[in-house]
């Protein structure tokens, strides 16, 4: 994730806006049960949480894989292992 994104990620001022969603009872009592032991004020913090940390895993999984066929897009037209590696360390 890009510095920028995650900087406006970290920002508890953002807008939020709200959502109806349909879930089992049972998981909703779980969800109470565990949030307080995990350190959440409630179960709705908790379950922003778990879709952030999902949110989150499933754009680094895209943004390398977005990654990974650039450079073998290079790699077919030419550009040396060399050149990538070199460009990809000034990345880091």
């Amino acid at each position: 994730m890009k510095f920028k994104d995650l900087k406006k990620r970290l920002d508890k001022d953002r807008p939020m806006t709200t959502i109806t969603m349909r879930m089992p009872e049972d998981v909703i009592d779980d969800l109470k049960r565990i949030a307080p032991l995990l350190g959440f004020s409630g179960y709705q913090p908790l379950v922003r949480a778990y879709i952030g940390q999902g949110l989150r895993a499933d754009l680094e999984k895209l943004e390398n894989h977005s990654l990974t066929a650039l450079i073998e897009s290079l790699k077919r037209h030419g550009v040396s292992k060399e050149l990538i590696e070199a460009s990809l360390k000034e990345l880091s």
